[in-house]
């Protein structure tokens, strides 16, 4: 067995020991092993896309993780990129059955974009999640009542049980936080987010007690940029910045837009991001300050 065969399946049997992130990271950390594989053995995107009867955008994709792939056409891969060791075969061929598998979001299809399926993957796999938030809370810090009226307010043609399952989604990402090796969340909130009165006075002095809450936890940083800063380094809209200890998942920045979602994974686009979210973290208001206004904003709603 080559060395990159020999690296490419101690990184898959690590995942199949310890799963975290459902289907889409193992869509990602399978691509990635096989694009390796494919530059190893010297072959082109269009020479194995001819050897599964596919185009080559098809091998660009499954390479990217945006596709399952279907066992045969691993296999067939794997025979072209030399791989024969079959203990290694067994280990690409499970990974990629596993891809087909359903993630825990799927009981919620029915409210659930499919854009925002690729997040849900990616946040459950993240060791880190970075975050700066405009107009909302951030959804891994909202109570089921805040959580109810953002429903509200985005979905208001919506029946009482599409909303409620919403709910019921947004509280089960939080599980996440829960977990003995849970993300470090480091969340920085525009004032507007607190003043907002979303849901009304007693729904939002109760999101202001949650937040005080987790701010205290170990693990969780709660920044606030007060209005006093004026301008900020991120105007414009809400940026999450997601990262893994697993090499084979590079830094990924999710942008959600009211329809659609970007994700961007290219070096420069990532370290221009990371660049803003340190410009906002040093703007805004030290971790113990921010306590204090949040302390201040409930007192002031009392």
């Amino acid at each position: 067995m080559s060395a990159a065969q020999s690296s490419s399946d101690l990184s898959l049997r690590r995942y199949l020991e310890h799963p975290r992130g459902g289907p889409t990271v193992l869509r990602i950390v399978l691509g990635t092993q096989l694009r390796r594989l494919r530059e190893a053995a010297g072959i082109t995107r269009e020479a194995a896309g001819d050897a599964i009867r596919a185009s080559h955008a098809k091998i660009s994709r499954l390479e990217l993780g945006r596709v399952s792939c279907k066992e045969r056409d691993v296999a067939d891969l794997l025979t072209l990129y030399g791989v024969i060791d079959s203990t290694a075969r067994a280990t690409f061929l499970t990974l990629a059955r596993r891809t087909g598998t359903p993630g825990w979001w799927h009981q919620y299809g029915d409210v659930l974009p499919s854009w925002f399926e690729t997040h849900l993957g990616l946040e459950s796999a993240a060791s880190v999640i970075r975050t700066y938030e405009v107009q909302f809370v951030p959804g891994l810090l909202q109570t089921p009542e805040y959580a109810r009226a953002v429903a509200l307010l985005g979905h208001p043609g919506s029946t009482p049980e599409e909303n409620d399952q919403r709910v019921e989604l947004r509280m089960a990402r939080q599980r996440l936080l829960e977990l003995d090796d849970a993300p470090r969340l480091w969340a920085i909130l525009d004032e507007a987010c607190l003043r907002r009165p979303l849901g009304g006075p007693e729904v939002m002095a109760g999101q202001l007690r949650h937040l005080l809450e987790m701010a205290r936890r170990p693990g969780i940083t709660l920044q606030v940029a007060p209005f006093a800063l004026g301008g900020l380094a991120a105007a414009g809209g809400p940026i999450t910045i997601l990262r893994f200890q697993e090499p084979d998942l590079p830094d990924i920045v999710y942008l959600e837009q009211l329809t659609s979602a970007l994700y961007l994974d290219k070096r420069d686009d990532v370290d221009h991001y990371l660049a803003v979210m340190d410009r906002l973290s040093a703007q805004a208001e030290s971790p113990r300050e921010s306590l204090a206004i949040l302390e201040r904003l409930l007192e002031q709603g009392s």
